[in-house]
């Protein structure tokens, strides 16, 4: 069955050549996009994209930056096959329309990102979702509580009214390290 694989003879050493630079091409790609960083939870990560720096600039001055990151809210967190999944689908979404040139210029959060963040706020916040005594000082507190999303009323946390890089000209976000190694930089200075 793998010898059906193999290339003719006069093939091999063309297609061996062919692999080795794909596979090169590859290393590459992953290297530049900091492929590995993405499995971390550290909110700089998601500014090696520039046009995320609003959304990291009103995080981080926010009062969720002292117990969330930006997978705490983004990122489901039922079990951990269903996070890693949903980081490389909505990774390799990102990762397409910015090689493509695509990225909006307003960015707004897709269905099923919103439906992640939503239960996210309910898992955080259930305590005070539970709470009976809201119960007997508010009107419609059960159907307020269970049949809007978080956002309805609590639309500009944590980011606030942020929609678009020219919404924040001078937020100060951590500059990406630059992909080139220190010796190729030493090759040049000479």
């Amino acid at each position: 069955m793998i010898k059906k694989l193999h290339p003719p003879k006069i093939w091999r050493i063309p297609v061996i050549l062919a692999l080795g630079v794909f596979s090169g091409l590859f290393m590459l790609s992953v290297y530049l996009s900091k492929a590995h960083s993405y499995l971390s939870d550290d909110p700089k990560t998601c500014v090696n994209c520039h046009i995320m720096a609003p959304q990291y600039a009103t995080w981080n001055h926010s009062s969720h930056r002292e117990v969330t990151n930006c997978n705490d809210c983004h990122v489901p967190h039922n079990n951990v096959f269903n996070k890693y999944y949903f980081k490389a689908k909505d990774g390799l979404r990102h990762a397409t329309m910015f090689t493509l040139r695509k990225e909006p210029q307003v960015i707004f959060i897709h269905e099923a990102g919103a439906e992640v963040v939503h239960q996210n706020c309910v898992r955080c916040h259930e305590n005070q979702l539970m709470d009976a005594q809201q119960s007997v000082c508010i009107a419609n507190y059960k159907e307020n509580r269970t049949e809007r999303k978080c956002w309805d009323c609590h639309r500009e946390v944590p980011h606030g009214r942020v929609n678009s890089l020219s919404s924040t000209p001078y937020a100060r976000v951590p500059l990406p390290e630059s992909p080139v190694p220190e010796w190729i930089k030493q090759l040049d200075n000479n």
